[in-house]
């Protein structure tokens, strides 16, 4: 595969290491756990690995609809369960009566403590408590240090993992059209503001591509990327549909239906 025609050189990395998990799978017979992967990152696996007779994969967060997940690539003929993802549920919980916590807050503290991003999945919010599912090799230590959760003192607890509150999130469908496929330009139209109005997000670090921070009003979107823009929420380019009589570009994206 030309990586040049179907990634960006940015995922040019991850989908080599990819390519050696699906190696040594092929040649060693071994099980590969990854640590968590983003929506994009999941994708990416899929379309390397793909359909193959003797190498197969599974994602799992751990908790119905989960976001960031673990892959689990193995041979044909192992028998794959939760269990094989190694997987722990932690409810952390805090004084809501007085304080009020929220998802950043609980993610500063795990980046304070030093543990990597890809060490845990969702963080999931409930009625006083947060859920958060993490690598079981990382669990100890958070046991150990985690206290304290912005100004508040927190109470960590291991819960089973079928206790795992739902993260699902309802998506909708939309369809547009755009003049190109530039940052600006979608951010205008999937977001309802003026491309004026859009330049400052981008500028101000306020704007992610897969994840990433993007800088450059003029960098280009393709199908299968996923645009977030600070509290306001997150968009997935679909499809490109091809052009109107006018010149446009049919967009075809989903958001989450209380955007």
């Amino acid at each position: 595969m030309n990586y040049s025609e179907h990634f960006r050189k940015e995922e040019h990395p991850f989908i080599e290491q990819v390519r050696d998990w699906k190696q040594a799978v092929e040649t060693y017979y071994e099980t590969k756990l990854t640590d968590f992967l983003d929506p994009r990152e999941q994708d990416l696996l899929s379309m390397i690995i793909g359909k193959d007779e003797t190498v197969r994969y599974q994602f799992h967060g751990g908790a119905k609809g989960a976001e960031r997940k673990r892959a689990c690539i193995y041979p044909f003929y192992e028998e794959i369960t939760e269990d094989s993802f190694n997987l722990a549920l932690y409810e952390l919980s805090y004084p809501a009566k007085f304080v009020t916590l929220r998802h950043p807050d609980i993610l500063g503290t795990l980046t304070g403590l030093g543990i990597k991003r890809e060490k845990y999945g969702d963080i999931i919010s409930g009625d006083g408590f947060f859920h958060c599912i993490v690598s079981e090799e990382v669990g100890i230590y958070m046991e150990m240090n985690l206290t304290k959760a912005g100004n508040s003192p927190v109470q960590l607890e291991k819960k089973p993992m079928k206790d795992a509150l739902a993260a699902e999130e309802s998506w909708e469908e939309v369809s547009s059209t755009i003049t190109s496929f530039r940052l600006d330009v979608l951010i205008a139209e999937m977001y309802g503001v003026s491309r004026s109005k859009a330049l400052p997000y981008i500028e101000k670090e306020k704007v992610k591509v897969n994840w990433k921070t993007i800088t450059q009003s003029a960098y280009q979107v393709a199908p299968g990327d996923y645009i977030s823009v600070r509290g306001m929420g997150r968009r997935k380019i679909l499809s490109n549909e091809g052009l109107t009589k006018k010149g446009r570009y049919r967009l075809r994206y989903g958001k989450k239906k209380d955007q």
